[in-house]
């Protein structure tokens, strides 16, 4: 049987290698990289002296996209990191949220044999040669395995881990040399988050974590006794660290107001589903999904929530979530002046915050908060540009003030913004801090209790 109609499966080959014969693999692939690489930045330098000459960060986008995989989700992570780049980079990078060019299937096909070490005819009983999405480190395919389960197949495309770590000798070095010759940059001491840049995006490169995380986040779900919610099963027998397969779901996004009327009378409840679990999840899980963009909730032809995509997730540490718990909830009572005491708790600073100050200028933006308008959530992702401006307000507020926040915070306010523009969006006379139904108090409690028992 074939799995593709007009396609022969192709038969996997032995890959029996010496390590001697690996390590001069990986070496010349690594010098073809740097010459790559050379060769791009020499075409950039070249049109920069013929007179193109467009403003930095454009300029540093449209380099980073002709670089490829790792270039790309630097962008995407300076795009989400307003507490650590200057505006001007976040609101370029922006661009760099979109879907990547696809990948022959054939190449797609070449992975999951070398991986699964077997034909795809053994383990899957179709496989749709058109993606269902294609991002810088992995392409997505729908399939069916051999039991008749539907799933999908994230597939990380050929050579990005090892083109990931000869491209960060590369990254060190220009931010460096931003670092010296960039003002705007250099307060952000970008060089000094190269090492966590590194290992998040080492952590997206393997699959096997991803697949964890799933298993841990549905353990979480049963032991919390939610069954509203759930993530996709990962098969584990037919995962590696470069291919996941995983439960297919069936739904439409929790954005689509027109398609959730048509599945519950309320789209409300769904949304207060979905915040309940993810304010549950900060206390009692062991990290919170730091991504649930407009794509990755879903309301399920069961009525079910579904959080999807677990390659970004966040940590918070022990120390910090006090400080963070005070800020939430000075948000929650309008009480300024905490969310002040909070930032400045949370920042990294060695000057001492002038609070008065800060609470003052915080009040003016939570007037301007209050007139955003919530339609462009409807948009699907391209929201990511008003969270962004809003949290670019906060944090430029706070650095005036000498604060510097973990990347930490700025995960868990973005996905904070989100939640907040998608109540404004489809439920708007809701209030997310003091409706009955959303737990957050509850949630918070909870922790508090928790972190006492530790002392």
């Amino acid at each position: 049987m074939n799995l593709i109609p007009g396609k022969e499966a192709a038969p996997v080959k032995p890959m029996v290698r010496r390590d001697g014969v690996a390590v001069a693999t990986d070496a010349v692939k690594g010098g073809l990289r740097v010459l790559q690489t050379a060769s791009v930045l020499a075409r950039t330098g070249g049109a920069w002296l013929l007179g193109r000459r467009p403003e930095l960060p454009v300029l540093l986008r449209e380099t980073f996209e002709q670089l490829g995989s790792t270039y790309i989700k630097l962008g995407q992570f300076i795009a989400s990191s307003p507490s650590i780049f200057p505006e001007e980079y976040v609101e370029e990078f922006q661009k760099c949220l979109d879907s990547t060019p696809t990948l022959p299937f054939s190449h797609i096909r070449r992975v999951i044999e070398s991986e699964l070490k077997r034909p795809l005819e053994e383990v899957y009983e179709w496989v749709d040669i058109t993606p269902l999405a294609s991002a810088s480190i992995a392409q997505v395919h729908a399939a069916r395995l051999k039991n008749g389960a539907d799933v999908v197949i994230k597939v990380q495309k050929p050579g990005v881990r090892n083109v990931l770590l000869t491209d960060f000798n590369f990254i060190y070095f220009a931010s460096r040399v931003a670092e010296l010759v960039t003002p705007g940059l250099s307060r952000s001491a970008i060089s000094g988050v190269i090492d966590e840049l590194q290992g998040s995006m080492l952590e997206e490169c393997d699959f096997l974590q991803e697949a964890n995380n799933l298993i841990h986040f549905n353990e979480f779900l049963s032991n919390t006794g939610n069954t509203r919610v759930v993530a996709p099963k990962p098969y584990r027998q037919y995962s590696t660290s470069k291919v996941l397969t995983m439960e297919r779901f069936y739904g439409v996004p929790l954005t689509d107001l027109d398609s959730l009327r048509q599945h519950v009378d309320d789209p409300a409840e769904a949304l207060i589903t979905a915040l309940n679990t993810w304010f549950t999840s900060l206390m009692m899980c062991d990290f919170f999904h730091a991504d649930l963009h407009a794509g990755n909730l879903m309301l399920l032809e069961d009525g079910r929530v579904a959080f999807i995509d677990f390659g970004m997730v966040g940590r918070i540490r022990k120390n910090m979530w006090q400080s963070m718990s005070n800020f939430l909830e000075g948000i929650g009572q309008g009480d300024i002046s905490q969310v002040a005491h909070a930032m400045a708790e949370i920042g990294m600073t060695k000057d001492t915050v002038n609070i008065e100050a800060l609470t003052r200028d915080i009040e003016v933006l939570q007037e301007r908060l209050g007139v955003v308008d919530p339609s462009s959530l409807l948009e699907g992702d391209r929201n990511d540009k008003e969270v962004n401006r809003l949290i670019m307000d906060l944090i430029n507020i706070g650095e005036s003030h000498g604060i510097r926040f973990p990347r930490e915070f700025a995960l868990l306010l973005k996905q904070f913004l989100y939640f907040d523009r998608y109540v404004q969006a489809l439920a708007p006379e809701m209030d997310m801090f003091s409706d009955d139904r959303v737990d957050m108090w509850g949630a918070m409690d909870e922790m508090a209790e928790l972190l006492e028992g530790d002392d």
